[in-house]
């Protein structure tokens, strides 16, 4: 099996930052994701303004397709091509002709058991067929025969595109079951056949190709943003196979991925003449009495976001460890000594941040709804005080507008109920942020933040080596840092999460990730700082 590794344009599922570091730019030209059927009507908007044939658009795709292939794979390999009756087939049916003519040892296998092939599918049969270079070309109507996949031998997927809309069965998921269960390295192209572009809580996971690299044509899809979809992917690579930029600028799309430009666009230089009254006053509710490190994590983040001012407010048993930890920030405490019990004046306040470390009392679950009705500035709630809400469902009506949830999917989970995959809980957060009239922030490795409007902006940046006690405590800060700088909820969420994840990423660059902490992202800050200016 091949590693699992990005070596091309697109960085979403790569482990290797300083593969992530250098491809940043993709998505200064690519930062929307289309649905399946939007992306036939892109493919339809190119043949009309470009103009091209559609035959001649899939020669050009088959010609990126088959570079990508050569670029790996020596001519010595055997090579075994899959086609369905599609134009995923008809991809396939070029790419086996053009690999063929550059003297590769081909055999095809077209599969046309209802009769009935796309036009263009029909016009690469017949060009493949008539091709002398081909060792073997077979159209299988009925009874099949597989051919023998070895260790050496390369299958080419070519049997369903992005426009599949249910699972595969019969012969179909017979052969996806065959070439799993093989030796053979498999290249879907642009989706491994079975997997669906959006959706796929009900699909057949044991009906899905297992590739070891996806060629996507042009534009990454949605489902591959999506943990549990990574083992059919493989390594991802996205062929620009020039579809009409024209098009993709006029096409409205729910989902977009945040770009560096995007976020150096949102940054507010400071005034030359700026004191700490002027850069915003932030109040973190944070830390029960063995749980100071996250205050003290959130703290540290929200100062190093930019905040003029921060205050915690925590047990008084925290004080020593606070001001020891955090010398910069002031230190609020009541007269509990180890939870937090009784709401605090937000007046002075220009954001506040609520959760990290606070535990789960019914006196603190008491004070959090008290907290959250009377304070008047932009909020984030994160970790205890999403977990609270969870038990005390009925509060969520009282929750004000814009505020800002950062639940991990486990706690979303418990919050929403139980989700069967990423797309349903997708679905739910996206529903929640739009009853809410909030921002709901689903953390992970393309966090996505749902927008009240029904919008969901993913992140391109982070690393595996986040996942780490205390990351989600330094996001908290760094949100509410923004805030308290006076940026608006969206921009604060969308800048908070890509320089959460960029300091990681220049973190795990210098130390790796398998040693990461939630203090070296903190670190790292102003470097990603920096690097945004």
């Amino acid at each position: 099996m091949v590693k699992n590794k990005i070596f091309c344009k697109i960085t979403i599922f790569s482990p290797k930052i300083r593969h992530r570091l250098a491809y940043f730019s993709y998505f200064c030209t690519v930062m929307k994701i289309f649905t399946g059927s939007q992306i036939r009507e892109l493919d339809k908007y190119t043949i009309e303004h470009e103009p091209i044939s559609s035959l001649d658009l899939m020669e050009r795709a088959a010609k990126a397709i088959t570079q990508a292939i050569v670029a790996v794979w020596p001519v010595s390999t055997p090579i075994i091509v899959f086609a369905g009756p599609g134009n995923n087939g008809g991809d396939a049916l070029a790419v086996g002709r053009l690999l063929a003519e550059q003297n590769y040892h081909v055999s095809v296998y077209l599969f046309n058991i209802s009769g009935h092939l796309s036009p263009d599918c029909e016009a690469n049969k017949k060009r493949a067929a008539e091709s002398r270079r081909i060792r073997e070309f077979i159209e299988v109507s009925q009874e099949f025969e597989p051919p023998r996949l070895d260790t050496d031998t390369l299958v080419v997927d070519g049997l369903f595109g992005s426009g599949l809309n249910k699972p595969l069965a019969g012969g179909f998921a017979s052969l996806v079951k065959y070439i799993n269960a093989s030796p053979s390295r498999v290249v879907s192209i642009d989706v491994p056949s079975g997997l669906m572009t959006e959706d796929n809580t009900y699909n057949v996971r044991a009906n899905i190709i297992r590739a070891n690299l996806t060629l996507t044509l042009q534009l990454p899809k949605l489902s591959f943003l999506f943990a549990e979809n990574q083992q059919f992917i493989g390594q991802l690579q996205t062929l620009d196979i020039r579809l009409s930029q024209e098009g993709i600028s006029k096409l409205e799309s729910q989902y977009t991925v945040i770009d560096e430009n995007d976020i150096r666009r949102l940054i507010r230089p400071r005034n030359q003449f700026a004191h700490k009254g002027q850069m915003g006053n932030a109040l973190l509710v944070a830390g029960s009495y063995c749980m100071a490190g996250a205050a003290v994590l959130a703290a540290k983040a929200c100062l190093r976001s930019g905040a003029g001012k921060v205050a915690v407010c925590s047990p008084r048993r925290n004080i020593g460890i606070l001001q020891t930890s955090v010398p910069e920030a002031i230190v609020k405490s009541g007269n509990e000594e180890t939870i937090f019990a009784e709401a605090v004046d937000t007046e002075d306040f220009q954001a506040m941040g609520i959760g990290p470390g606070i535990g789960q009392s019914e006196q603190t679950a008491i004070a959090l709804i008290s907290q959250l009705r009377r304070t008047q500035c932009p909020i984030v709630a994160d970790a205890d005080a999403i977990n609270i809400l969870a038990t005390h469902h009925a509060w969520m009506q009282q929750l004000p507008k814009g505020i800002i949830l950062t639940p991990h999917p486990k706690e979303f989970d418990r919050l929403e109920g139980h989700s069967a995959d990423s797309y349903e809980r997708l679905v739910k957060a996206r529903n929640l942020a739009e009853r809410l009239q909030g921002y709901v922030i689903i953390k992970g490795r393309n966090t996505a933040i749902c927008c009240p409007d029904g919008h969901i902006v993913f992140n391109s940046t982070g690393n595996a080596g986040m996942a780490t006690a205390g990351s989600g405590d330094v996001l908290t800060g760094i949100l509410t840092g923004l805030l308290a700088r006076g940026y608006s909820q969206l921009d604060a969420c969308m800048m908070g999460v890509y320089l959460h994840g960029l300091a990681g990423d220049l973190a795990a660059h210098e130390l790796g990730e398998e040693s990461l902490i939630a203090g070296d992202i903190i670190d790292y800050l102003p470097k990603a700082f920096k690097r945004l200016y």
